[in-house]
This record gives C-alpha cells, structure tokens and sequence, in this order.
C-alpha cells in the first residue's frame, strides 16, 4: 500500500503529532507511507518539505496574506481562521505520483488550496483534526451554520465586515462535487460531520489516533518526580495545552471554578501547567502552580505524565487530544467534561471521571473522586494503560487505516 499524508507541519502542533504517528504506525505495518508538509522539522527523509526557492517563499508568505484577507473578518471566535483560496500547486504532485491513496490531514488551506483539493485524481482519505473541513474558515465554532449551510440569515451577531465564513463555505460547495472518503478520529466529530450541510451524504468513518505504547509507556512515579525536581509526597494535578491558560476552548476558567471549590482539602495538592511559560500575573486557584513551558521531546512528556497523579482535560471542545492519549498510556488516570471527543478517550470511573458538561462543581467532585483514594488511583492507572495499548497502539491503528484504504481503492474500480 503507498499512501501520501499530507499535512502542513510533521510534527509541530497537535495535528501534526497525531498525523506523524499515523504515518509511522503505517509505515511499521510495512505500508510504503510518505508525508509532504509545509514545514519538516523532524529531520525525517520520510516526511518531505519543499524543495525549490519558490516554493519555500510561498510557504512564508502565505500566512501573511491569509492574514489580510482575514482582517476583512471582524469576530470573537477566538480561534484561527483559513480560507484556502491561495492555490499550491501540490496537487499536481500528488497526481502525478505513484500513491494508491492520498491521505490529507490538517491542510489548514495553506498546504492546498480548497479548489485544488477537488483537483486530486487520486482516491482521497481525508483525516479530520477539526472542524474547518466541513465549517466555513473556522477551524473550532460554537455556532450551527455548518449544520445548515452559511446564509445572510444565520451569521451570528458577534460578527462584522466581509462574511469570510459564507464565502470560505460557498467555495467547497463549488470545489468539492464529489464526496471524499472522511476519518474522524472521535465520534463526536465524525457526528459533527455527519450532521453538516457539506458532509451529510459522504462516507465517515471513526478512527482514533495511534500512539506508540512501546515507547509511550509509565515511568516509575518516584523516579519521573525526582527527575523533574517534583515533590515526592504531595498530589500532583496536571494540565496541559498549547496557549494553556490563554485559549478559552482549553477551558482553564472552567478548571480555575472547579479547585476553587476544593479550596481547604486535597491537602498538599499543587498544578503542573505545561504548553505555555509562567504569566506575567500570578493566577490564584487556591494551590501552588507550577509551569513547564513547552515540551516538545516525548522523553519529559513521558516523565511529566508519569510524575502526575491525574491529568485534568475541561476543554469546551476538542477532537481527540494527544494529551489524554499519551496520558492513559503512561498510565494517568483523566478527569474532563463529558463532551467532545473527550467521551471517547476516558471510560468513565474505569480510567478517570467524566463530569457533567462544563459544570465546575462536578468536575471538583471527580478530581476529589479520583485523588482521595490511592488505591483507586492505583487502579484506574493500571487501567488507563490497558485502554491505551487496547484502543490506539500503532498496530490496532494501523490495521483499522489499512482497511479504510482497501476499501476505498475497491470502491474507486467500481463493479
């Protein structure tokens, strides 16, 4: 089987992470997988950047003018934007090369455009990280007009100037004749998706992330805490985000609410922040805090994980989140909100606490649940590393894609 992967970075950013690992459980499967990105960090022959001095050029300057463009858009949607009109030239690569599937992942509009993805010739697997592939430019939005298509009549109040939305959506509805073959790495997205206006009729399919459980595996806790200079002997709550604090989808308010209503028990309890460097104000949540920055090597994410007593997740949305795979599989017990793909990682007082959506108070009771008791945190430990080897080690991924790709290059013969 050759497949391309095609995302804009290798392995800078949750999606890149997530479609890397997927990538290499192929490729340790014996899949002849590649990768083309816009920007190849890793050092990885396997996962190619561009090559010519034009090519590289546009790669920086695309962001700036996807910037202008979306100046013209005037919002409280705190997440990023992409509208995908700046053409690539990638697929004719992608055309002309000898891969049975291609498989497209966080393109974000800067890797291909959205007129040159209804260009591919080839059978297409396309692996959702959010929700921007069948939404307007919105890669995350709280509001419905994904459901029922982008008019004059359904945009939000909260919006102002030049409907970048509308717009962004009218193009892949003009691009995009034929239904894709979709992946969705939690069922809450792949619900989203079978629920939109664009995506409604295409064929959906719900499989998760891989991670690498040989690697990917617990680090004695003494041990991880000596290492990283942690307290041996005080419970330790981990959360962990990229902007951290700063991103309202993370929901750190909504975690603030919740150890403010623990404040006076859980005795010695402190919080591990990881994802963002220290503020420039001290935040008060009644417990000592302490900030990793950012981790990008998985050797002290594997440690600071191990070191934890428990990761807590209270984001308002998200797809599948590396941190609570990578999480279980180092064995650390979850609390999150039951909602989002959060559903799908944490079995609920198996391997962590699924609280009630958004509702700080329940996600307090499920951080006490969960750290009054070792012998129950003991337990769900051993737990969470079984769901992790059971559900999303790379051979169990790897097989699941595999059949996805069979059945997609059937399909594309026809009788």
């Amino acid at each position: 089987m050759k497949v391309i992967h095609v995302n804009h970075s290798d392995i800078i950013g949750g999606a890149a992470r997530a479609s890397y690992r997927i990538h290499h459980a192929l490729r340790d499967s014996g899949s002849d997988s590649r990768m083309l990105v816009n920007i190849a960090t890793a050092g990885d022959w396997t996962a190619e950047g561009p090559k010519g001095k034009f090519s590289k050029t546009m790669v920086r300057l695309r962001p700036t003018i996807a910037s202008l463009l979306n100046r013209t858009l005037k919002t409280d949607n705190p997440v990023i934007h992409s509208t995908g009109i700046l053409p690539t030239g990638i697929h004719r690569q992608l055309n002309a090369s000898d891969a049975n599937v291609v498989n497209l992942h966080w393109v974000n509009g800067e890797m291909i455009s959205i007129s040159e993805i209804g260009k591919l010739n080839k059978p297409v697997v396309w692996t959702l990280h959010d929700m921007w592939a069948f939404c307007g430019a919105e890669h995350y939005t709280e509001d419905m007009r994904w459901r029922s298509g982008y008019t004059a009549n359904n945009r939000p109040v909260n919006e102002t100037g030049f409907d970048l939305n509308r717009w962004t959506f009218s193009c892949k509805q003009k691009h995009w004749k034929l239904p894709m073959n979709i992946v969705s790495p939690s069922q809450w997205l792949a619900d989203c998706a079978k629920n939109s206006a664009l995506m409604r009729d295409w064929p959906i399919s719900v499989i998760p992330n891989a991670i690498d459980t040989n690697v990917w595996k617990p680090v004695n806790k003494a041990i991880a805490r000596e290492l990283l200079n942690l307290p041996s002997d005080i419970p330790l709550l981990l959360f962990g985000a990229m902007g951290g604090t700063r991103d309202p989808r993370k929901g750190f308010d909504l975690l603030q609410a919740a150890l403010n209503h623990l404040r006076g028990s859980l005795p010695g309890l402190e919080l591990m922040v990881f994802g963002q460097p220290a503020p420039k104000a001290n935040v008060d949540i009644g417990f000592p805090i302490h900030y990793a920055g950012h981790l990008l090597d998985d050797v002290s994410l594997r440690l600071l994980y191990s070191a934890a007593d428990a990761l807590v997740i209270p984001s308002r949305q998200d797809n599948l989140p590396n941190t609570g795979v990578e999480a279980h599989s180092c064995g650390t017990p979850i609390v999150a909100f039951n909602a989002s793909g959060l559903s799908d990682i944490v079995s609920h007082q198996q391997t962590g606490y699924l609280a009630k959506a958004f509702d700080p108070v329940d996600l307090a009771a499920g951080l006490a649940w969960i750290l009054d008791d070792s012998t129950r945190l003991a337990a769900l430990g051993e737990a969470s590393r079984a769901r992790a080897v059971d559900l999303w080690s790379s051979k169990v991924v790897a097989a699941q894609y595999l059949q996805m790709y069979e059945n997609v290059l059937t399909a594309s013969l026809g009788p």
